[in-house]
């Protein structure tokens, strides 16, 4: 029965730990492989205008729907001007106002995105209703007759909406356009606001719905752009994106939605010749970075529980505590599956965090030389019998002489690596010596030695684990994983089976029966 919950408690340690951690690769971005970076735009609109001396509003159209960028942050600056955020039916629009404002005027918005790297949601947004078809112009004479044979040319070489459109946009394109086409396109330039404000005349003729879309173009050698014009047309599910130049469907490459509607992009009351100019910077950033900042972005629950909010001090603490565990993984198999004795469960591991301020080598060498001096001089305090504490307390000094006397001859011989014994945790000196002394006493000091090298081989073991940079940053970026090592500690708790070392112990009785059985029955 017990069997049966630890298999069943392992499940669901292992299932919870791997669920988490694909939540925060999924919807969060983090990287399973450390320094990963991603690429972040930060667009910058320049708002540039002659203020006539007396009061001044300024109301801009800013970004709201990004598709499949998301926003991480934006910045608003402007200078003596009072400034409020106005949004209605989901556009969002900034008004900068000052009581009196001279010369020119520079007012600059910026925001910052990142592209998320997925499917576009071409439908409605949520809780929004679907629009409804135009109505019909009242088109004047000509223009009537020519919008009706050219829709009546292109409904027959069409089976949908999208077709439709894009069927218009080439025939109203054309390198040689009719009579009709040439009337459409009289005093308009294409691939501007007018353009695409003649296209959606034209459809409204066949009850099509369509709005006009703004965008700016994320390249950084495109100095002081102007935003795109687009044409966007919905055919009852889903809006789809046109070129109104080509009539080929989508957005062209890093294009960036603005603004969504025929609304002017900016207005200015108290001003004079207003312009907007467009800049796109990008930089990269690691990608755990970029992961927070899209965290608290999306308001993700996630986020309240991840290691960045702790103070950078607590952090760096986090950094080794949470190697602790892995560390422990190595004591329980080497002693459970391998079979090496230690001094202890935890002792190898509080030495292999030791071996973090020394390097493996280097803290290999001052282990061994402190214990062997320190236990030298345990023996020798052994025969002057004294009381348990203050033996140990005996021990301890002389153990911190030792440390001192290292450091100095390291200072005389210029070797700076002797400092970092300064930093290897006495206590765990002090008690490594008293144990293998006591053990010395009791079993000889064979087990003794066989159990302090085995502390020592263990220890190396568990510092090589701990001190993996990507072991680290996983288990830090992570931390559920360590429901996974749990998990392992829950299964291993009821083995039962052989160690490794019982087969060296064994090996001569298993020749014995190998001889038997080679040998065959033995005859009366």
């Amino acid at each position: 029965m017990r069997n049966i919950q630890i298999k069943i408690l392992f499940v669901l340690l292992v299932t919870l730990a791997l669920g988490l951690v694909y939540a925060k690769v999924r919807h969060l971005g983090l990287p399973l492989m450390p320094a990963q970076e991603s690429a972040v735009w930060t667009v910058e609109a320049h708002v540039k205008f002659n203020s006539t001396g007396r009061s001044t509003m300024v109301n801009f159209d800013i970004p709201d729907l990004l598709d499949h960028y998301l926003q991480l942050d934006e910045l608003f600056v402007s200078r003596k001007y009072g400034m409020k955020i106005e949004s209605s039916n989901g556009d969002r629009r900034v008004e900068w106002s000052t009581r009196r404002a001279a010369g020119d005027q520079n007012l600059y918005y910026r925001i910052e995105v990142v592209d998320e790297d997925q499917e576009v949601k071409t439908g409605l947004q949520p809780g929004k209703r679907a629009p409804k078809p135009p109505k019909v112009p009242a088109y004047p004479e000509p223009m009537a007759s020519a919008v009706a044979d050219v829709l009546d040319q292109v409904r027959g070489e069409s089976s949908n909406t999208f077709t439709f459109v894009s069927q218009l946009l080439v025939r109203l394109n054309a390198a040689s356009p009719d009579e009709n086409v040439m009337l459409i396109r009289k005093d308009i330039l294409p691939g501007t606001e007018e353009w695409v404000e003649r296209i959606r005349y034209v459809l409204a003729g066949a009850r099509i719905t369509t709005r006009m879309v703004r965008g700016v173009i994320l390249d950084e050698k495109k100095i002081k752009q102007e935003l795109l014009p687009w044409l966007e047309a919905y055919n009852g599910e889903r809006w789809e994106g046109f070129n109104p130049l080509t009539g080929s469907k989508g957005f062209p490459d890093n294009f960036l939605r603005w603004s969504t509607g025929s609304e002017p992009l900016l207005l200015v009351e108290g001003g004079r010749n207003p312009r907007v100019e467009f800049a796109a910077s990008k930089r990269f950033k690691p990608v755990v970075e970029v992961a927070g900042l899209r965290a608290e972005a999306t308001r993700s629950p996630l986020a309240a529980w991840s290691l960045f909010h702790l103070p950078l001090n607590t952090q760096d603490v986090y950094r080794i505590l949470l190697m602790v565990p892995l560390g422990a993984l190595v004591v329980v198999i080497m002693r459970t599956i391998v079979g090496i004795p230690t001094f202890g469960t935890f002792m190898p591991i509080l030495i292999a965090l030791a071996f973090r301020e020394t390097e493996l080598l280097w803290g290999i060498t001052l282990f061994c030389l402190i214990v062997s001096i320190g236990l030298t001089l345990r023996f020798y305090m052994e025969r002057l019998q004294l009381l348990l504490v203050p033996r140990l307390s005996a021990v301890l000094l002389l153990v911190i002489l030792l440390m001192l006397i290292i450091s100095l001859l390291s200072n005389k011989l210029g070797f700076d690596k002797g400092f970092s014994v300064a930093l290897f945790p006495i206590v765990i000196l002090t008690m490594t010596i008293e144990r293998m002394s006591v053990v010395w006493e009791e079993s000889g000091p064979a087990d003794a030695f066989k159990e302090g090298l085995g502390s020592l081989l263990v220890a190396s073991l568990g510092f090589l684990v701990m001190n993996n940079n990507y072991l680290q940053y996983v288990i830090f970026i992570f931390p559920e994983l360590l429901l996974i090592v749990l998990a392992v500690f829950l299964l291993m708790g009821r083995y039962t089976g052989y160690r490794l070392n019982e087969l060296l112990r064994f090996r001569d009785l298993v020749k014995e029966e190998d001889n038997n059985a080679g040998q065959g029955p033995k005859t009366p």
